[in-house]
């Protein structure tokens, strides 16, 4: 066994212990198919049961509204009914000797007026992303959005606060502010989404406001370092976003001012795709951001076992955080530590409803046996 694998070596997040720095990114599987969107005994308990080999789970993104939606059969936060179904996944995550993050979610202007009785999604400004949401009748075009009232954005802080106080009595380690990936705080930072004139909108400390009043009204509910947030600087032609100018200057100044809060941690992508070409935008974000912020840092995207043990030799992170690797491979950790084959994951069984693609990747020694 290798046992001397950065990605294998425990770390002290905050009050935490982790395992190892193997860290289950959040992702969108929606299999919350029931009428209240919760999570269910029989799909997400297992599922994230079966990989709390991780350092630490980060859920799937969690609605913190009914306005916060966006997708089809994504478990919320915001409810009795769907606090009770989270705190059965925590409870076998912990039996397991796992840690649990919840990922607080709003996705903005990326969503449809069929989950909201016709009415029209909300958004910094009214500017149609021009994407597609995955709503109950599959995929459609999104719409011009409703540019939100200073009210919109006051009662959406509140219910930031709101969902937080329900992932500390479901029992989460801690939570992660979604404010990534084209969803509604990272629409709030980009210029090509935000064309407001008043106070969250112009300036950069303007346009980041909303992101801040989010993390301090959650911090009055959750410590400091149980609060992580995410984010994707070179985020370019998804969802809408398009790099600018004022776009890595604007991550700067986020992520800087961060070093003022005690968190668990900050949490970036990698790009997702190819922007080498793409003006203004920067192409390694571990090495550009390692410098700027002083917390432990999270890095995502793209990642291997051999990448993500060398992005932490180099010191340019402190955790690796693996997608779809996690997907098909519920023993992460346990191929990691043996240097086992990997298995492939099956694209088109992503978001389907069910337990196909969801909880019938085996581990490696069930699949050799069988």
């Amino acid at each position: 066994m290798t046992t001397t694998q950065p990605l294998l070596k425990p770390y002290t997040l905050g009050d935490i212990e982790l395992r190892n720095r193997v860290i289950m990114a959040p992702m969108t599987r929606s299999r919350a198919a029931n009428t209240e969107n919760v999570p269910t005994q029989d799909l997400h308990v297992p599922y994230y049961a079966q990989r709390s080999g991780a350092g630490l789970i980060i859920t799937e993104g969690s609605q913190i509204s009914k306005q916060a939606i966006g997708y089809v059969n994504t478990a919320g936060i915001h409810t009795k009914e769907q606090v009770a179904g989270w705190k059965k996944v925590t409870d076998k995550v912990h039996e397991n000797g796992g840690k649990i993050f919840v990922q607080l979610w709003h996705v903005g202007r990326m969503s449809h007026p069929d989950f909201h009785d016709g009415n029209l999604p909300l958004a910094p400004s009214a500017i149609n992303p021009n994407a597609k949401s995955y709503t109950p009748d599959g995929f459609k075009d999104t719409v011009t959005p409703k540019a939100m009232s200073i009210e919109d954005i006051k009662q959406t802080v509140q219910d930031f606060k709101h969902a937080a106080k329900n992932a500390m009595e479901s029992g989460f380690d801690g939570v992660e502010i979604h404010s990534s990936n084209g969803y509604l705080i990272h629409q709030f930072f980009n210029g090509t989404a935000n064309i407001r004139e008043d106070e969250y909108g112009g300036s950069i400390a303007n346009r980041s406001r909303l992101f801040f009043e989010v993390l301090d009204a959650i911090k009055s509910v959750v410590p400091e370092n149980r609060i992580g947030a995410r984010f994707n600087p070179s985020c370019h032609n998804i969802f809408g976003i398009t790099v600018d100018k004022d776009t890595i200057p604007t991550f700067e100044y986020v992520i800087d001012r961060l070093n003022n809060y005690n968190l668990a941690y900050v949490h970036l992508s990698e790009p997702f795709n190819d922007v080498s070409d793409v003006d203004y935008a920067i192409t390694n974000i571990a090495e550009h951001f390692r410098p700027i912020y002083k917390g432990t840092l999270m890095i995502n995207a793209g990642f291997d076992q051999a990448k993500g043990n060398a992005v932490l030799e180099k010191g340019l992170a402190d955790l690796v955080a693996f997608g779809k690797l996690f997907i098909s491979n519920p023993d992460l950790v346990h191929r990691f530590e043996n240097n086992y084959e990997l298995s492939d994951w099956d694209e088109d069984t992503f978001y389907t409803p069910g337990k196909e693609g969801y909880l019938d990747y085996p581990t490696y020694e069930h699949e050799q046996n069988s």
